[in-house]
């Protein structure tokens, strides 16, 4: 079995050097080491497949495509997808759509059992609505190296949000570029 340090964040491409999931869990086994567990590979890359359908739509209606989706106790509570030029709206972006969309089915304004799929690295505005829902996990597809929040750093999360990115990174990337490819 592989074990890595315990790290609060991990690009698991910078470990494999592919656009595959290689997700984290704590192992009982590792006394406080992280080991890869496929079941939540699985888990994670049936979730952002949903999520890459919610960014269909998004393209479908001239937007950019992103999508979203909300997953509490392994159950999709929340979809949604950009809806920036639909709404006339800077802040309609998929991740702040589901937030409100998740909120609203559990009856609270808080998020700490909810895992958000997104198939882009969410911007800063976002990473911090996602600070104040107090999000458990966020898992994203495609890093943005120039509007990800990551270029300032994790702490613009809750300080318990879990972080895994690179999950089908390929398709979610190849969706973006695209998409700008035949805007120019």
């Amino acid at each position: 079995m592989f074990y890595f340090e315990k790290m609060r964040f991990i690009d698991v491409n910078s470990f494999y050097g592919n656009s595959y999931l290689c997700a984290i869990t704590f192992s009982p086994f590792s006394l406080g080491m992280i080991t890869l567990d496929s079941a939540l590979n699985h888990t994670h890359i049936a979730f952002m497949q949903e999520a890459l359908k919610e960014a269909h739509k998004a393209q479908d209606k001239g937007e950019v495509p992103i999508g979203a989706i909300v997953v509490c106790q392994n159950r999709i509570i929340a979809r949604a997808h950009n809806l920036t030029e639909t709404l006339q709206d800077p802040t309609a972006h998929a991740e702040m759509q589901a937030i409100t969309s998740a909120t609203h089915a559990l009856g609270g304004k808080y998020l700490p059992d909810g895992t958000l799929y997104v198939t882009l690295e969410p911007c800063v505005m976002c990473a911090a609505a996602l600070r104040w829902a107090q999000l458990g996990i966020l898992v994203y597809g495609a890093s943005d190296p120039k509007q990800g929040f990551m270029r300032i750093g994790t702490h613009l999360l809750h300080p318990k949000t879990e972080i895994t990115s690179g999950v089908l990174e390929a398709p979610c990337s190849e969706m973006l570029t695209r998409f700008f490819a035949r805007k120019r």
